[in-house]
């Protein structure tokens, strides 16, 4: 017979966990649910989050939110930095949080938060934890095998929208109403992609290529559905597509801001696992019939953006510049042979090369200043001179002609976009 208070008040808690997780699993409740039996039944705080910390259900109140915060666990988007609470326990003032994992089929779902704010968690309600991991791990991969589907849908829906073959424009305004979407406005359509760079690096299996993208499309979604839960957020193979809506009287400045605010948000502290992105940035588009051009512009951008400002760059079909016109030359193989033509040998991909277009592009940016180009490259102005000795050998008297100048310039942002 137990004699420990402590030790039977626990079994109690299970116990009366165990029967509300029953009822929650028959009645095909969800995680809001089990967080409210949890929380009810074992006297804390609960969060299920995404496996990166975004909040998916929660039975806390102000006190415990605050004291998350105040501990530094919570980013300034409003991420739960879940990978600073130990699954042993992190200490929060007087109390206690810790983490598991809601795991399925060895695929990691989720994460459940648990916070005391009055001393620690004792090891049974530890287990009744555990259980109800397993039991949210259930419900998770069912919702998530009928989202899905859902999504697949949308995703379809949508690219058809981008194709013009969804139909009329009053059919597709009514049938976007039925995702919850609101499409018949001005918006500015942005493409967010995964850097490859930073998944390369990883070495990820396909499952946790997967699983990424998931999470990542997840995010979006769970971002744009705080600020309007009437913006459509599909996931396509390798892209998330979002129609960010702008405000018509504000402008274009506006919808920047309203953009650089999702982004910011779904990048976070770049915390819990998450991998860098890009994302290109269309004009706005003021009906239905211009967005398959703002998807095209948006698209053009997080391409061009990434090979000419690097990973994790947001780039803007307005702020491509000279780059926008190359951007609607269809043919990558007639901007490769503009620049062979124009770069000759410096188009080449080699480490000489690539060291003398840096140094070709200093002195375009300098109006071939020597004494200038020199200093901004830490050389010394014989060194720079010679440089420009050999530059002009080998295209031509581009110091003095503007217009091979002008072909010069235009060559290496050809090469720029190609890559």
């Amino acid at each position: 017979m137990i004699s420990d208070p402590e030790a039977v008040a626990a079994l109690e808690r299970a116990d009366a966990l165990h029967t509300a997780l029953t009822h929650i699993v028959l009645e095909g409740g969800d995680l809001a649910a089990i967080a409210e039996a949890v929380g009810d039944a074992l006297g804390c705080g609960v969060v299920f989050t995404s496996t990166d910390g975004r909040e998916r259900a929660a039975h806390l109140d102000e006190a415990q939110r605050e004291a998350l915060a105040g501990h530094d666990l919570v980013d300034p988007s409003g991420r739960l930095r879940v990978e600073r609470i130990d699954s042993e326990g992190t200490a929060v003032g007087g109390g206690e949080a810790l983490v598991r994992r809601v795991v399925a089929a060895g695929v990691d779902l989720a994460r459940l938060v648990a916070l005391r704010l009055d001393g620690t968690i004792h090891s049974s309600d530890v287990h009744a934890l555990e259980r109800a991991a397993i039991v949210a791990a259930l419900l998770v991969t069912r919702v998530e095998a009928i989202t899905a589907v859902e999504n697949k849908y949308r995703g379809d829906f949508l690219r058809d929208v981008f194709l013009g073959r969804a139909g009329e424009d009053d059919y597709v305004a009514e049938h976007a109403q039925a995702f919850g979407w609101h499409l018949d406005r001005p918006v500015m359509v942005v493409v967010a992609v995964l850097d490859p760079d930073a998944i390369a690096a990883l070495a990820p299996g396909p499952n946790e290529r997967r699983a990424w993208q998931d999470r990542f499309a997840n995010a979006w979604r769970q971002v744009c559905a705080t600020v309007d839960e009437s913006i459509a957020s599909v996931a396509f193979s390798r892209e998330v597509v979002t129609l960010v809506p702008v405000d018509p009287d504000a402008g274009l400045a506006d919808g920047h801001v309203a953009v650089d605010r999702i982004v910011q948000a779904v990048r976070g502290d770049r915390g819990g696992g998450r991998i860098s992105f890009s994302a290109g940035v269309s004009r706005i588009a003021t009906d239905l019939s211009e967005l398959p051009e703002a998807f095209r512009q948006a698209q053009r951008s997080v391409e061009i953006g990434r090979r000419v400002h690097g990973t994790g760059s947001v780039t803007r079909f307005d702020q491509l510049g000279l780059h926008r016109l190359l951007a609607l030359v269809p043919d990558g193989a007639e901007l490769t042979a503009f620049a062979s033509d124009v770069l000759g040998p410096l188009a080449e991909r080699t480490p000489e090369a690539a060291d003398l277009r840096e140094t070709l592009q200093v002195l375009l940016d300098t109006n071939f200043n020597v004494a200038e180009a020199a200093r901004a490259q830490f050389f010394h102005y014989n060194t720079m001179r010679y440089r420009v000795g050999k530059l002009q050998r080998l295209l031509g008297p581009v110091a003095t002609d503007p217009h091979l100048r002008l072909d010069v310039a235009v060559a290496l942002r050809a090469l720029e976009i190609v890559g």
